[in-house]
């Protein structure tokens, strides 16, 4: 298989230390991305660490194809120990950042230890430089960016940097890069917060070369340019009514599944806040949303259509304005909009505040500062659902995604045995739910597609290849581009999937934790299967002989 070039680098900001590690054999088991940071994380991260503590480590990975040219490349991937859920757990996002990290030459960034200063670190290929800056407690991602510019001409694409919400440690806090994209879900921004690590910067020119297939990238860039697809025009909100008049828009905190307002927050009516076409890293599918509303002096990048149902429909709020508003606000403070967004509309739910966007406006911005009821919500629905008295819409700790599991019955499947929890990417079983492949009723007989597609999405993140790539980089390119068939590609997804396992059931973690909030029909004879399929032991557990040959499973 063709896998990221380059070493390891392990930055220590406790000691103020650097090293680099050849990880080759690691990188040829695991292509990169998501695949290998799961690897040196399952072996390095202890299994009894504390999310918060010294001894948890995140590491920031990129793919192969992120030293092309080849649109959907443009993403990096982000994996840690999560104050969130408490267990391993990878994401990603897009922007400008991989170029940047490539020309460093290092396949992975792993940091560890806590610092007893507030610090920027200053990744390059000829080390790595530790500045202390106290000036930037309680800055903002932008203010940041802004510093960072005037001092070093780092711009945001050299840039991963938390907000005051990863300072303040919520629970949900993102790492963002180029001040709008974030690695959104899991709280790794805490993991940065806890370790007093405000920014890290990325830059050299010592970028390493892979023979990818020339005519293969030119065919997936062309597709990307020249395809009308209403993704350009409207991002992941083109859906949004669709899924509200046809399957379930979740709606006032889960307690209905249509919004009467959906016109005035879907596709339409973002794309007329829409004001330039935005892209990732040498990306022509130019699928960002770019917003603004000159009337109430807002611009935004988004929102998507998590974005719109967390902080639109299941808040109770009509005004796509105010979605906006609450989109950046959380791009500013640093937090997932999904989880925020959640856990502000279970607070409405217990007030009956529904649709009162200054009251929300407001609790974001606490949350993030964790003053007054913010200190609350920044622990996440899991952690205060009974002391709002509301139901707990959430599973291993991660708050709901949009694509309702009550109706999409194998998304609900997914979110009940997904390591990282309630979140829709982990195996996007609703992509095959909504287009009619998979009957949406029903758990029964899905678990081996489920499987495949938990399989296929950890290859994706490895690769890395961006998730709304996947018309356009079929199986038969994807084979060409990481040189192996398809069954061994997905093998390799399958033990990224399998370590996390392993790892989160170190820590405690069983078939109790693979639980939803609702019934579905058939669910504990699929999760039967489920495991079954996988090897795993009747109790979730994988078995640790199983991990054995390709990990560290002491």
């Amino acid at each position: 298989m063709r896998h990221a070039p380059g070493p390891l680098l392990t930055v220590d900001v406790g000691e103020r230390t650097y090293e680099t590690t050849g990880i080759d054999d690691v990188l040829e088991r695991f292509i990169g991305g998501r695949g290998v940071a799961t690897a040196l994380a399952h072996d390095r991260i202890p299994f009894d660490a504390d999310p918060y503590g010294p001894e948890n480590r995140i590491y920031l990975a990129t793919g192969p194809l992120q030293v092309s040219e080849m649109s959907f490349t443009g993403r990096m991937s982000l994996t840690g120990l999560s104050p969130l859920t408490d267990g391993l757990l990878s994401t990603n996002a897009g922007g400008y950042l991989s170029r940047e990290f490539a020309d460093t030459g290092y396949s992975a960034v792993e940091i560890v230890g806590e610092s007893d200063e507030l610090l920027a670190v200053h990744v390059t290929d000829e080390g790595v430089e530790f500045e202390e800056v106290p000036d930037l407690e309680g800055a903002t991602v932008p203010e940041v960016t802004e510093v960072m510019d005037e001092a070093h001409d780092l711009a945001s694409e050299n840039l991963i940097t938390i907000g005051p919400a990863g300072e303040n440690l919520v629970r949900f806090a993102c790492v963002m890069t180029y001040d709008s994209r974030a690695f959104g879900r899991g709280g790794l921004g805490a993991v940065l917060g806890s370790k007093n690590v405000k920014t890290v910067s990325f830059r050299g020119d010592s970028r390493h070369t892979v023979d990818l297939p020339e005519e293969v990238q030119s065919e997936i860039h062309r597709e990307a340019a020249t395809t009308d697809d209403m993704m350009k025009r409207q991002g992941t909100t083109s859906g949004t009514e669709f899924i509200n008049d046809n399957f379930s828009l979740p709606t006032r905190y889960f307690s209905e599944y249509e919004f009467e307002a959906v016109e005035s927050i879907g596709g339409n009516a973002v794309e007329e806040k829409k004001y330039k076409k935005e892209a990732c890293s040498v990306c022509a599918f130019a699928c960002k949303l770019p917003t603004r509303d000159e009337e109430r002096g807002v611009e935004t990048e988004g929102p998507e259509f998590e974005t719109v149902f967390s902080f639109g429909s299941n808040c109770g709020v009509g005004d796509v304005v105010d979605v906006m508003i609450s989109n950046e606000l959380c791009d500013v403070y640093g937090m997932d909009t999904i989880s925020c967004g959640n856990s502000v509309a279970a607070y409405l739910a217990a007030h009956d505040e529904f649709g009162n966007a200054e009251l929300i406006h407001d609790l974001v911005e606490k949350i993030a500062l964790r003053e007054g009821e913010g200190d609350l919500l920044a622990e996440g629905v899991d952690r205060v659902h009974d002391e709002l008295g509301v139901e707990n819409f959430s599973v291993k700790g991660m708050e709901f995604a949009a694509h309702d599991g009550r109706v999409l019955q194998g998304q609900g499947l997914s979110y009940a045995v997904a390591n990282r929890g309630a979140d829709h990417m982990y195996a996007s079983m609703l992509s095959l739910e909504y287009s009619g492949e998979l009957d949406p009723e029903g758990t029964a007989g899905k678990a081996e597609r489920l499987i495949e597609r938990e399989n296929r999405n950890a290859l994706r993140d490895s690769g890395i290849v961006c998730a709304f790539g996947g018309d356009y980089v079929p199986d038969e390119s994807l084979e060409e581009l990481l040189d192996a068939p398809m069954e061994e590609l997905l093998d390799a997804g399958g033990r990224v999937v399998e370590l996390e396992r392993h790892f989160n059931n170190e820590r405690g973690m069983d078939r109790a934790d693979d639980r939803l909030p609702y019934e579905l029909p058939d669910l504990e004879s699929s999760i039967e299967e489920y495991y079954e399929l996988r090897g795993w032991s009747d109790d979730g557990t994988v078995p640790g002989e199983q991990v054995a040959e390709y990990a560290n499973a002491d």
